[in-house]
């Protein structure tokens, strides 16, 4: 019997749905809707793809979307004092600054310069650090994806033995937070562990966010797990493929998710379900209120 696929198109659907009405109260209410900008620097051909994606699913949810496509000559000062003046932009709830940045750049203190309040990537250490603190604010999108989705298929998280393969700001540590926050007991990996087939063997519950791909053997995924793959990998033929090699595991596996298909949908409409928060808490109202 194989594994119950975890449909993210499906789910992310669903709670772009939820970010239209709610967007729809908020402009009812305030009189105008949730500003989300988009700074992009330069053209990197994948980052165009996400940036559309982004633009294109904003404006279907009710989120005016504002765009910035700057030069790959634009300096870091030109990037910050963009930033600068978006922060202090009324109009504007949500800010996202499409990584990577061009060489010479440094992403962190671009990243930093976010108003917290405004970082729907959820990336600012205020955000990551109100997380970890079990007071969640703006939370990371693909984490905070992977929750919602085992929710929504009714994968109760409390108690389980997690394991995250990988340690990256973006996905992995703030994962970790995340299923801490939902009370599983968390392992993570990363270069240093000594034993990592012995850690996923164990685990009720694996996250695999390394971009590398089918670095997890199906043979390792403990039986009835759930596996969740945030892995976006292109092999030579143009293919799609996780980090987790599909369907060795998914003979496996109580639940995965395919790639594509799973975490990339549920990103984005955690993004645009954290641009709407943003609006709701700059409004001084808790998200949702109207």
């Amino acid at each position: 019997m194989g594994a119950v696929l975890l449909d993210g198109k499906a789910v992310a659907a669903k709670v772009r749905a939820e970010v239209a009405q709610r967007a729809a109260q908020f402009a009812a209410r305030h009189g105008r809707r949730p500003g989300l900008a988009v700074v992009q620097v330069g053209a990197d051909p994948a980052s165009s793809v996400y940036v559309r994606n982004k633009r294109r699913s904003s404006l279907e949810a009710g989120i005016e979307s504002i765009a910035h496509d700057l030069p790959p000559s634009t300096s870091e000062a030109e990037i910050l004092a963009l930033v600068s003046a978006l922060n202090h932009d009324e109009r504007v709830d949500g800010i996202l600054v499409q990584l990577p940045l061009p060489k010479g750049v440094n992403a962190d203190r671009v990243m930093d310069a976010v108003d917290p309040l405004k970082d729907v990537d959820g990336f600012h250490p205020v955000n990551t650090g109100l997380l970890a603190q079990k007071r969640p604010r703006l939370r990371p999108c693909t984490p905070y994806g992977v929750i919602r989705l085992a929710q929504e298929y009714g994968i109760a998280l409390t108690g389980l033995r997690a394991t995250v393969v990988g340690a990256s700001n973006i996905v992995g540590r703030p994962m970790a937070l995340e299923l801490l926050l939902a009370r599983a007991t968390v392992t993570v990996c990363h270069t240093g562990t000594r034993d990592l087939r012995g850690e996923v063997e164990r685990a009720e519950l694996v996250v695999a966010a390394v971009g590398k791909p089918g670095f997890v053997p199906g043979e390792w995924i403990r039986p009835g797990a759930a596996v969740f793959d945030v892995g976006i990998n292109r092999t030579d033929a143009g293919n799609l493929v996780g980090d987790v090699e599909f369907e060795s595991a998914a003979a496996r596996a109580g639940w995965i998710t395919p790639v594509p298909g799973g975490l990339g949908p549920m990103t984005i409409a955690m993004l645009l379900s954290n641009a709407v928060d943003a609006a709701f808490y700059r409004a001084g109202r808790a998200p949702g209120a109207g």
